[in-house]
Order: C-alpha cells, then sequence, then structure tokens
C-alpha cells in the first residue's frame, strides 16, 4: 500500500483514496465501541507489536482497514477476555495463520496460572486477580504496591480488580518512560474521581428508580456519559497545551 504525506488538507484527501487512516481518525472509529480508549492506548498498542501501521516519510502513523479491525480484536479480548497481551498477541497470530483458537469464557481469573471463577450473576465488570494483573501489566508487586499507596489502583475486593485495571497499569508504566512518576499522577486520579462523581450524580435518580428497566437504562447512560467525559478531558489538555494530537 502507497504511503502518504501527513499534514494538510490534500494529506486528507490522498490518504481517503489509499483507504489509510490518520490515529485520530481511528479512535473515533473505535470509540463507537469502546468509549474509553485513548490515542496513548493505540500508541501503548502498537509499542507491545500488536498493531504495525505504516509510517509516512515524515513519521505519521497510518492505519488500514486491517489495523483497525486488529485493534478492535485486541480491545474486545482485553475486555470480555482480560487476556495479557502476550497471550492476545499470540491468539490473533493463530489467527492469521487460518486456525481456530477458542478463547476463554469470560469469568473472573484467579490467582494461579490455571482455574477462572465464573462472575457474579448480574455482574457488570469483568474482574481480574492480582497474579494475572502483575502478568498482564508486566509489573512486580513492589510497583503495583507503590501504585496503590497513591491511589491510582485500588482492589474491588481482597485479591481481585476490575479489569480496566491492565490498562491504568500500561497507561502508567507508559508515563513513567518520559519520567512521569506516580506521585506525579495523584492530581489526574483525583480530577478522574470528581468526574465519575459527576456522572454518578446524574445517573443516581435512574439507579433508584422503582422500574427495572430505567434502572437498567442507567448502565448505558453511564457508558455514554463516561465517554463524553472522557472526550472532553482529552480536548481540554489538548486546548491547554495548545497542540492538536495527528
Amino acid at each position: 500500500m502507497v504511503q502518504t504525506p501527513s499534514g494538510g488538507a490534500g494529506d486528507g484527501a490522498a490518504a481517503a483514496g489509499t483507504g489509510l487512516m490518520s490515529i485520530g481518525a481511528v479512535l473515533n472509529v473505535l470509540r463507537e465501541e469502546f468509549p474509553e480508549v485513548t490515542i496513548s492506548k493505540i500508541r501503548f498498542l502498537e509499542s507491545e507489536g500488536l498493531i504495525e501501521p505504516q509510517r509516512t516519510p515524515s513519521g505519521y502513523r497510518k492505519f488500514g482497514a486491517g489495523d483497525v479491525e486488529r485493534l478492535g480484536h485486541v480491545l474486545r479480548m482485553q475486555r470480555d477476555h482480560y487476556l495479557p497481551l502476550k497471550v492476545i498477541r499470540e491468539h490473533l497470530d493463530a489467527m492469521e495463520r487460518g486456525e481456530a483458537v477458542q478463547l476463554p469464557v469470560l469469568g473472573r481469573p484467579g490467582d494461579g496460572d490455571t482455574g477462572q471463577e465464573p462472575a457474579a450473576e448480574g455482574s457488570t465488570a469483568a474482574r481480574i486477580g492480582r497474579g494475572r494483573l502483575l502478568e498482564a501489566a508486566g509489573i512486580d508487586e513492589r510497583m503495583l504496591a507503590e501504585w496503590e499507596s497513591y491511589g491510582l489502583l485500588a482492589p474491588v475486593e481482597d485479591g481481585v480488580y476490575d479489569a480496566e485495571s491492565v490498562t491504568v497499569a500500561g497507561l502508567i508504566t507508559e508515563l513513567g518512560r518520559f519520567g512521569i512518576e506516580p506521585r506525579h499522577l495523584r492530581a489526574m486520579k483525583a480530577a478522574a474521581d470528581r468526574e465519575a462523581g459527576l456522572v454518578d450524580q446524574v445517573v443516581a435518580p435512574l439507579k433508584r428508580h422503582r422500574n427495572p428497566q430505567t434502572r437498567a437504562h442507567a448502565q448505558a447512560r453511564t457508558k455514554e456519559l463516561a465517554g463524553l467525559t472522557v472526550k472532553l478531558h482529552a480536548a481540554l489538555v489538548q486546548a491547554a497545551l495548545g497542540i492538536r494530537l495527528p
């Protein structure tokens, strides 16, 4: 596939002609199913070898339809099966070879290498054990304990974490490569808690409603509001820095 220069209006037309997309366009496509995904997340998955977008001569990423489809598979396997990136990579490689690979049934992993505890009936969030979190994030007990001390990660119950903790851990690690330490991230965590509190305040009446359908609608409304707050937060940070991401 021919690579095209990036940067101006002409570049947009050229990219459209070749079927290639910028990382921003890919983000917009993925957010229809994954509202919490970020450009940093996409770059992190690239750094881990899950995708290999083309590069223009000036260094801009350009994604084909296959790259977007592969990203969707990766994010889905993280969300629905909370698999380590290594396992996801092996699974995708097997798919490309035409091999039939069965994914594990959605459940709540224990800390060991074998066995899974099924998710509780009516549960709305996937869970991951401490051992699996350490493995998936590629960190050790000392690092996890430090992150917990700053409130960046916390178990939902003894030794069990929300599966989204894997994403949080990956982003903390990526920021660390730029010299941003966990103690620097406390303000971000506090801001996220305030945003979550605002969303919860809005949907609280729906959760307390006597109608079961209305209560069920609260979950969908929560996801919708979460996606909007994530987009607003990203836009505000970019505006404050005076930048426009490619």
